[in-house]
């Protein structure tokens, strides 16, 4: 196929046909009512796209309704994990053979010869870290919580599938508000969260080579410190912005407080649970989630966004040029023109996207504050999950339009990055040079 980046949205829209059919089935309702086609749809692609965005309450569906949105929530993590990878190696073997040996040098990993062992790797990191979630979760609920084994396993197993796959689904109709100070439960959590945001190639390369930073890849150390640097930035503004705010960390103890900005913080980069109401928070601090769901998750990760590489390798590049240095650099190596010209793209064309999701939103309903529009707009398009409401009142247009924003933003990235590096035309000829008048 001349362009292979196409079929990851042909499956992706395949596999949401089959989990909305699936959904359009009266033993997926816990009730005997009848279920619109919008919001099977709208359930369907936020599961399949990992978003965790719902219109509908989580006990509106059966046993069997949640066994096919969380297998959906699986299916696409993996789905996700394994194409984009698959991609980012299809990208490396059309460089060029210095790139190419540089690469290998540097990698000692992914092969793409090796495709049957990609495919298994990503299934046992995915199981193991959901197993490492579910199992804390499970004794926890059992044990603290004095629920029934089979419904603290059904629990812990759910959330450990919706941390880890940075989904935003939970059985409880507020998310993990009844749960916001314990410990047991919000850090198991955040760490399937966090691993989950991390990429399938970044974490391959920690189990390898944890103890040697040094030798790690350019791509890991931007993930890593963009990634730790993002989770901090988020703390401290919620700590700002929300501590005396009696909605949210008012009223709660300074350690409560530090856990609970840390939860949020690690859940606006994708993991779209909650502790606290997101409409509940200041403007500043919606502000703040909306730029950290823009920016998401590392590259080939079950977390949305335009990539905390995207968004590093921008930032370099303007660094570079307030510098007034000729070319761009990042821990000591050279940035290349088709790379920096890649984030760029991918950043203005979601940052357009965006404008336009929000224009759509803001006709197509009244009644919802502008910041409130932003925030679900941005959570739909970073397939992050935290809601202000905004998707489940509005009316069936404003619905199909956060559909394709969810869609768009799950695959849309690394399509869009994939074609743009394969399609590289040389010219025989170059244009006389012109400066045009910037700013």
């Amino acid at each position: 196929m001349q362009h292979p980046a196409r079929l990851l949205p042909v499956a992706f829209l395949g596999a949401i046909a089959v989990v909305t059919v699936l959904l359009l089935l009266p033993a997926a309702r816990a009730q005997p009512d009848s279920i619109d086609l919008v919001t099977a749809l709208f359930t369907a692609t936020s599961a399949i796209c990992v978003t965790g965005l719902t219109v509908v309450e989580p006990g509106y569906w059966s046993d069997f309704g949640q066994v096919v949105i969380i297998t959906a929530v699986k299916l696409g993590g993996y789905g996700i994990m394994t194409a984009a990878t698959l991609l980012a190696l299809l990208v490396a073997r059309h460089a060029g053979l210095r790139a190419r040996i540089l690469a290998t040098s540097e990698g000692r990993s992914l092969d793409l010869s090796n495709v049957r062992g990609v495919l298994v790797r990503v299934a046992l990191i995915q199981l193991g870290f959901e197993l490492l979630v579910a199992v804390p979760l499970t004794l926890r609920w059992w044990l603290a919580y004095d629920r029934h084994p089979r419904t603290a396993l059904a629990e812990g197993v759910f959330h450990g599938i919706s941390a880890f796959n940075n989904a935003g689904f939970s059985l409880f109709p507020n998310s993990l508000t009844d749960y916001r100070g314990d410990p047991w439960i919000i850090v198991p959590v955040m760490v399937g969260v966090v691993a989950g945001s991390l990429g399938f190639p970044v974490l391959m390369e920690l189990l390898r080579e944890f103890g040697s930073p040094r030798r790690w890849t350019l791509h890991t150390r931007l993930t890593i410190s963009g990634s730790w640097a993002l989770l901090v930035v988020g703390l401290v503004g919620l700590m700002w912005f929300e501590w005396g705010n009696a909605a949210t960390f008012g009223g709660l103890s300074v350690g409560d407080k530090l856990l609970d900005a840390t939860f949020a913080s690690a859940m606006a980069r994708s993991g779209g649970l909650a502790t606290v109401a997101p409409d509940s928070l200041t403007t500043e601090s919606m502000i703040l989630s909306s730029i950290l769901m823009f920016i998401g998750g590392g590259s080939a990760s079950t977390a949305g966004g335009i990539k905390v590489t995207t968004f590093l390798l921008l930032g370099h590049a303007v660094w570079s040029e307030i510098r007034g240095e000729t070319e761009v650099t990042a821990g000591r190596r050279r940035i290349s023109g088709a790379t920096q010209r890649q984030a760029l793209a991918v950043g203005l064309l979601s940052i357009t996207l965006m404008a336009v999701g929000v224009l759509l939103v803001e006709a197509l309903s009244e009644g919802f504050r502008l910041e409130h529009i932003v925030f679900e707009v941005t959570s739909a398009f970073g397939t992050v999950g935290l809601s202000t409401g905004v998707a489940a009142d509005a009316p069936h247009p404003v619905q199909l339009v956060l559909v394709g924003l969810m869609f768009i933003g799950r695959v849309g990235p690394a399509v869009v990055a994939t074609a743009l590096a394969l399609n590289v035309r040389h010219r025989l000829y170059r244009y006389p040079e012109e400066k045009p008048i910037v700013g």
